[in-house]
């Protein structure tokens, strides 16, 4: 049984404690502090992701979010390695689903904000979790796009939307979830047709 979740857990745990509550991440405006109180919150407040689908809501979740970034940095961090066995994000059946890749984008967010750093080296199975991972979020953040057609080679094809592809988006599994998650700047993926979709606001 694959545990990618648990593992990338420890590893943001581990990262975010070594950095400091002060570090730049790859989400604009947001500290490491910010990341944080993000990744607890998710799991400890489920009402605070309800501005995620509610614009009304917005503010609520992000007032949640700030107390909690207010508290001791390293008890946000000692919560993020612990989290609720009730959290219906992060119990035993949902855990490896809804966070691998969770947890996978956000190190990297961590990483790839600091100067000189480099590509991972994945595992193939934790490269084959992260494809479906990206086909799952290719298809709800460019269905409303020009066809385009996403190239994992040696994992797979997809192509959302009929018809000739406008854009071919090409790269190893863990490049592209970064990508289809919005991270179009920081992911090492070839583009080729119309570059578009490098600035498209894409993710979350």
């Amino acid at each position: 049984m694959t545990d990618h979740a648990r593992v990338e857990r420890r590893l943001v745990a581990d990262l975010l404690t070594s950095i400091g509550p002060d570090a730049p991440t790859c989400c604009e405006g947001w500290t490491t502090r910010d990341l944080a109180a993000h990744l607890v919150v998710r799991e400890r407040r489920p009402d605070s992701t309800l501005g995620n689908f509610v614009p009304a809501l917005a503010g609520h979740s992000e007032q949640v979010r700030k107390a909690k970034a207010a508290r001791p940095y390293e008890e946000v961090i000692a919560e993020l390695r612990t989290p609720p066995w009730w959290s219906p994000v992060s119990n035993q059946l949902t855990d490896e689903l809804l966070n691998a890749g969770e947890f996978f984008i956000h190190h990297e967010d961590i990483r790839r904000a600091q100067p000189g750093w480099e590509p991972r080296t994945l595992g193939h199975d934790q490269q084959m979790a992260l494809w479906k991972a990206a086909k799952v979020n290719a298809r709800l953040s460019l269905r409303d796009r020009k066809p385009i057609r996403i190239e994992a080679p040696g994992y797979g094809v997809l192509q959302v939307g009929d018809g000739q592809p406008q854009s071919v988006i090409t790269g190893a599994p863990g490049e592209l979830a970064l990508f289809l998650f919005g991270r179009q700047r920081v992911a090492e993926v070839q583009v080729t047709g119309d570059q578009s979709i490098r600035e498209a606001k894409l993710g979350r």
